[in-house]
């Protein structure tokens, strides 16, 4: 039962110190787990990313934790903040539906650097799991209760709350008390940032890596002391006041422990904006129908206003911003069948058949269709052909299995070249609550 007396940010902290992990439902406890399998697939899809290359060339020197999908090594900070980077660069990443939030790589990230770098004892997987759980699950309520009207108003949510979530997960991990943990929530609060508009360039997710360091740092410097706020969550001029609008602090805290977040955390089959799935699995639906895109005259795209408002970008010149193009997704699932990070790379975006076909989509809102959904019209030689997806792979009604999730991850370690078989790695996952070292994950990389 929650103590309305309390603090909402004490409140939050002493459930993540005092949750054990019987708390926690089976069902949930399977979703921490498909959180980290999806998390170190988008990982490696990410890592060699040019921005990848640019912030490891300004990075420290090497240390004890690894950057995944890479023949290199950094100290605890850097590795949080080029981890979480790649998890997030291809929007490849989890989704909680109607905030837009991506919540596990600001978490898992960092919790991944400290269990290869606290060296006084191994750190055991259940251990690392449930700090993950309740990082993830605290940060999506805290990006809920802030609302849609806070990514409305321009601020990118996965990196002002981020930072929340990264500091909670590794403030359980530290085994931080609710004092030291509050006081972790006040150093991530003071570095919340990120806004919608670096959307579709490398800054957003340079916004994500910062979210995972400063939740780490503001951990690890609770460890030796540093103090804050006792309020940064609904203080007269905390994160709610701030960067929110109409905010009820005590959604954050209502209904702990028996309603989880964690149950509706969506995953993502293709690198684009979450926006985009229906456009993409109508194209593939499409393309069926249609061998031969050269006769093709036009394409409309329709959907809920978000749509419109996030992905109506034509002519775009990277393959940052395809991410982000209704026109350019359109395009390229008709032109090439799928949609991997291949087709969301600065090749594709710049290959002249598809940028000449990416000219011929329009997108328009139709009001009749849910957040999610969409249709695809495409007129060709006097016939039009029309596939409307209401519920996208990926979507609450169409969820990803355990087995795509694996599959996901099996795709992009081939694709980064990683030698071997990524079943030792996907054994572990699913087992990780029986591991002695969660720093084995990482490490089974290679």
């Amino acid at each position: 039962m929650t103590n309305l007396s309390t603090s909402i940010s004490l409140q939050t902290a002493r459930f993540v110190s005092e949750t054990t992990w019987n708390d926690v439902p089976d069902t949930i406890r399977h979703q921490g787990k498909r959180a980290l399998v999806n998390f170190f697939a988008c990982c490696l899809a990410g890592a060699s990313s040019q921005a990848i290359d640019m912030m490891l060339a300004v990075a420290g020197t090497p240390g004890g934790a690894r950057i995944l999908g890479r023949s290199v090594t950094a100290d605890t900070l850097t590795a949080a903040w080029v981890n979480a980077a790649s998890a997030n660069i291809l929007d490849f990443d989890d989704t909680l539906p109607d905030t837009i939030a991506h919540p596990t790589a600001p978490v898992a990230a960092p919790l991944l650097a400290l269990a290869e770098t606290q060296t006084e004892r191994p750190i055991p997987g259940r251990d690392l799991l449930m700090a993950a759980i309740l990082g993830i699950e605290l940060e999506c309520r805290i990006g809920r209760a802030l609302s849609i009207r806070h990514y409305r108003r321009g601020w990118h949510i996965t990196s002002t709350c981020g930072g929340l979530g990264a500091a909670l997960a590794c403030g359980r991990l530290l085994e931080l008390s609710p004092h030291q943990i509050v006081c972790a929530m006040g150093g991530a609060v003071a570095q919340a940032g990120g806004v919608v508009e670096t959307l579709g360039t490398m800054s957003k997710s340079l916004g994500v890596g910062g979210a995972a360091r400063a939740g780490l740092l503001s951990a690890l410097m609770a460890t030796r002391g540093m103090t804050g706020p006792s309020q940064p969550l609904e203080g007269r001029y905390g994160l709610f006041a701030v960067m929110g609008e109409d905010v009820e602090p005590h959604d954050v805290v209502a209904d702990l422990g028996s309603r989880w977040e964690l149950a509706d955390l969506a995953y993502k089959p293709y690198p684009c904006g979450v926006v985009l799935n229906a456009v993409i699995d109508a194209c593939l639906a499409l393309r069926m129908d249609i061998a031969d895109t050269a006769a093709v005259a036009s394409i409309r795209v329709s959907g809920h206003p978000l749509l419109k408002e996030r992905a109506d970008r034509p002519g775009v010149g990277s393959g940052n911003l395809a991410q982000v193009s209704a026109q350019h997704a359109a395009a390229v699932v008709l032109r090439k069948g799928r949609a991997g990070p291949a087709e969301f790379s600065d090749a594709a975006v710049t290959d002249p058949d598809t940028r000449a076909l990416a000219a011929r989509v329009s997108v328009a809102i139709d009001e009749a269709l849910p957040m999610g959904a969409a249709r695809v019209t495409v007129l060709r030689a006097n016939q039009s052909h029309e596939r409307t997806v209401l519920e996208p792979l990926g979507s609450a009604g169409n969820p990803m299995t355990d087995l795509d999730l694996e599959k996901k991850l099996r795709m992009q370690w081939a694709n980064a070249g990683i030698k071997g078989s990524p079943d030792r790695l996907i054994d572990a996952l699913w087992s990780l609550d029986t591991r002695d070292d969660a720093a084995e994950l990482t490490r089974l990389i290679g």
